[in-house]
């Protein structure tokens, strides 16, 4: 699964991270914090001037599971 341990490493260190850079997109490579931006476009654009996409994750930091757990909702109705 691509950027598991990069994933890994932010449930991992998730409370550090929110104490640190609540509110900010951090960028996540090899396990380390390479970066950390207002925006999670600014963070994508800035990172891919130096790494290819998908070597790394970008993750919003806020405690909980909100953060990285999404729900969509269909207009679709069942009879």
């Amino acid at each position: 699964m691509p950027l598991e341990k990069e994933f890994k490493f932010y449930l991992d260190n998730q409370q550090t991270l929110v104490a640190q850079y609540k509110g900010k997109f951090v960028v996540i490579r090899d396990c380390q914090v390479i970066g950390v931006y207002d925006d999670e476009v600014e963070a994508v654009m800035e990172t891919s001037k130096k790494f290819e996409l998908g070597t790394f994750l970008v993750q919003k930091v806020e405690p909980g599971t909100e953060s990285y757990t999404q729900t969509f909702h269909s207009r679709v109705a069942f009879a």
